[in-house]
């Protein structure tokens, strides 16, 4: 088994050879998307914000570079887990271009505070997993008294004043709520959101705004009332542990037949995660100390799932869990509702010898947004696969977890590239997966 190395080695392959169930303890990091949000919501002070049990990811290390580039200090304490953020000097209000993450848009509310501007370069960014237009960005911006520009180069943003308003989103996106709070925050008047996006993310970041002296309030049905404020301070704030690393061990773990607890994750941010995987014939330990997973005496059966924003189960467990299916005895049915494309990872599955067929269809649940549109967002997965070692190339962070507990899985060796996607959404993977057994070969290139 290799040694560690270190999650910015740069090697952008890996070879894994499969050795049996994975088990052991995982410590699960800081959320991946509450980490980089609050780094943003450091802009709206002149006052230092300090980040508690930071992850230490690709995700982190782009977005701190894109906050010194607008002329913040961005501080990264990778011992003690902590991230320190003073904006008091940032006066450039257009962002370089990042193709790697969705944050630069996130920057729109907080820079025309700063400024009264913002130049927010756009084109293809983030992951490969459908359309995430920022209609519902700019919709909303507006609405809050900006005026918004598309051209070629990206979007432009001017406001000599912000105002509070009334704001209905046409989906409960997690990316728009993000915006309407850390615009509103200091908006003149209150701003009312509906159908807002409440994920445990989301209020961990109105939390923080709170904590800044925000007064934000989350009423029932998804409804957040913003009073601004004129000035926020610094603030200092723990973030909880990652529910999506936390399901991709456990999944991990149940799909090669072993046993992994982890650690460091509340077990209300995976409720919705643990009720399916008990359906599925997992058998949970859980305690105030860790939650452990593993297959009862009558194995995997097979599952009818649709994803959903929050409470619903999560797109970004949506991955793992189709890995998983093709271990469970049975037809098991996936129905996407939130990304259009998020299926695309499945020619890599099918190319290990996985029984996965796509359909444009709402297969299970309500039918949703892309009923009748053409794209392939179901998937019947059938079980249990013979998985065989291939060559893969990783398309994006969640597919990239899928197809290392699919290699984990297989029959003989798997070469993985992309591992970057992987090293930008989770924290020191190599290390955690050759704790529970794993042999995993970093490729240089």
């Amino acid at each position: 088994m290799m040694g560690a190395v270190p999650a910015d080695s740069g090697i952008p392959t890996w070879r894994i050879e499969p050795g049996g169930p994975l088990r052991g303890d995982v410590s699960i990091s800081g959320s991946k998307n509450v980490v980089t949000k609050l780094m943003v919501a450091s802009l709206l002070s002149d006052e230092p914000g300090v980040v508690g049990n930071a992850p230490h990811l690709g995700d982190v290390d782009i977005t701190a570079s894109l906050l010194r580039a607008l002329g913040a200090d961005v501080d990264i304490d990778d011992q003690a887990h902590v991230i320190t953020i003073d904006a008091h000097r940032v006066l450039d209000c257009r962002l370089p271009a990042s193709r790697l993450n969705r944050i630069p848009i996130l920057l729109t509310g907080p820079l025309l505070h700063r400024a009264g501007e913002a130049f927010i370069p756009l084109g293809e960014s983030g992951d490969r997993i459908g359309s995430r237009p920022v209609d519902y960005h700019a919709d909303a911006l507006r609405q809050l008294g900006a005026e918004i520009e598309f051209t070629d180069e990206g979007l432009h943003a001017k406001a000599s004043k912000l105002h509070g308003a009334h704001i209905r989103l046409p989906f409960p996106s997690v990316g728009a709520t993000e915006t309407v709070l850390l615009t509103a925050a200091r908006a003149e008047g209150r701003t009312t959101l509906e159908n807002a996006a409440v994920e445990p993310e989301i209020v961990e970041l109105a939390l923080f705004l709170q904590r800044m002296g925000a007064r934000i309030e989350l009423q029932p049905d998804r409804l957040f009332v913003i009073e601004g404020v004129p000035h926020l301070t610094g603030a200092r704030q723990r973030i909880g542990g990652d529910r999506i690393e936390a399901f991709s061990y456990l999944v991990a773990g149940l799909a090669t037949g072993g046993r992994v607890r982890i650690r460091g994750c509340a077990q209300d941010r995976l409720v919705t995660a643990i009720s399916t995987l008990q359906r599925m014939g997992a058998e949970f330990a859980i305690d105030d100390d860790g939650i452990a997973a593993e297959v009862g005496a009558a194995g995997l059966r097979p599952a009818a799932v649709h994803t959903d924003p929050h409470p619903g189960f999560m797109t970004d467990w949506q991955p793992g869990l189709v890995v998983l299916c093709t271990q469970a005895k049975g037809l098991s049915v996936i129905h996407e509702t939130v990304f259009e494309d998020r299926l695309g990872y499945v020619d890599a599955l099918r190319a290990m010898n996985a029984e996965v067929e796509l359909f444009d269809q709402c297969l299970v649940g309500n039918a949703c947004r892309f009923e009748e549109t053409g794209f392939l967002h179901s998937a019947l997965v059938r079980g249990v696969a013979a998985l065989r070692g291939a060559e893969i190339e990783m398309p994006d962070i969640r597919a990239a977890f899928a197809h290392v507990i699919a290699a984990s899985v297989a029959d003989g060796p798997s070469t993985l590239h992309g591992v970057h996607h992987l090293e930008r959404g989770y924290d020191h993977p190599l290390e955690k997966f050759t704790s529970l057994g794993l042999t995993i070969t970093p490729v240089r290139p």
